[in-house]
């Protein structure tokens, strides 16, 4: 840019950009005085520097070290305390560098899937087999949960040292007892493993009129509740590396289906435990939230741009894959207006 301008004064302005291969408007810019950029000035709204202190101290004890922003978030609600949203949580952490995905993600090609609708506990459940790493190499326990994909609550699980249609048939009929099915009130979804399609399992249901659906081959992603609920504990800071014991790997699951159950706040069920939703208790947990955040919302109505804020709520519908709106052909455009919706598979 030197050379330009001591250019210019020979031959111009015009020649001397053309001989140096820039533009007009490059050179003029250049030439101009940079302008400090203005900083951005905080909003009145937001946390003073003690104020986020507190937080990311709060966030560092050993009650939420391990805890999801949304989970401590709830959890303090259910204690009576407010301090900032799950946003502003993520913005202290962010800021202090301690957001980052430890895990790889595997993507998965997108499958029409089977589609089930609970509007309620008890009336579909998922269940599926995991595998935990036994003492030595090779070596492995099954670990069978049965899961309402309404509520998220656990209601059956087992450990066992190997896979049978037996056992998976005794932890059904115990399951369904203890939470009083009737005929045709359930719905059991599965993916195609060979306890999960056995003749007895099949006969046990028919007894129950208990109705059955199964994944389709080499497609986990249809019984994503399952699925998502062994990710939950296989990622748990106290899961170990391998159990010494079947009785080990027993104890270890006791512990964790009773937190599950009733101390994990559960992000796809307004931030309850399964318990709560599993035995009605829901809208009462959530009308004392509502309690504490009218408290904070009158304390520091300027803190809350849209308003008086509200807790999640548990959804009215859950879905194993919700059906897609199937567009009519283009011939068929001038008789048929109204779109179908898919079914998905069942049996």
């Amino acid at each position: 840019m030197k050379g330009c301008q001591q250019l210019s004064k020979e031959v111009g302005t015009r020649a001397a950009c053309r001989a140096m291969d820039i533009s007009c408007a490059t050179y003029y810019r250049q030439r101009q005085p940079r302008k400090e950029r203005a900083q951005r000035r905080p909003s009145p709204r937001a946390l003073g520097e003690g104020e986020r202190q507190q937080v990311l101290d709060l966030l560092h004890t050993d009650r939420f070290v391990d805890q999801a922003p949304a989970s401590v978030y709830a959890s303090l609600l259910d204690a009576g305390q407010y301090h900032c949203s799950i946003r502003t949580m993520y913005r202290i952490l962010v800021s202090a560098d301690e957001v980052r995905e430890r895990r790889q993600q595997r993507q998965h090609p997108t499958y029409a899937t089977p589609e089930l609708l609970a509007c309620g506990p008890n009336e579909v459940w998922s269940w599926d087999i995991t595998k935990l790493l036994g003492p030595v190499k090779w070596t492995y326990f099954l670990l069978y949960v049965i899961l309402d994909i309404f509520s998220r609550y656990v209601v059956g699980w087992m450990v066992a040292e190997r896979e049978s249609a037996a056992l998976a048939q005794r932890l059904m009929a115990e399951s369904c007892r203890k939470e009083g099915i009737v005929p045709g009130q359930l719905t059991i979804h599965a993916d195609r493993g060979s306890s999960m399609t056995s003749k007895p399992v099949a006969l046990l249901l028919a007894d129950l009129g208990v109705t059955k659906t199964h994944s389709r081959p080499h497609v986990s992603n249809d019984n994503p509740y399952s699925e998502a609920q062994f990710k939950t504990l296989k990622y748990r800071p106290e899961f170990p590396n391998r159990f010494g014991s079947l009785e080990d790997a027993r104890l270890f699951c006791r512990e964790f289906f009773h937190w599950y159950n009733t101390e994990h706040r559960h992000s796809g069920i307004g931030l309850l435990p399964p318990e709560v939703v599993h035995r009605g208790r829901a809208t009462k947990q959530t009308v004392s939230r509502q309690e504490v955040l009218k408290a904070a919302f009158s304390a520091n109505p300027q803190r809350f741009v849209k308003g008086l804020p509200r807790p999640p709520l548990v959804p009215e519908q859950v879905w194993i894959n919700p059906p897609k709106l199937k567009l009519p052909a283009v011939g068929a455009l001038e008789t048929q207006c109204n779109p179908t919706i898919l079914t998905g598979p069942s049996e």
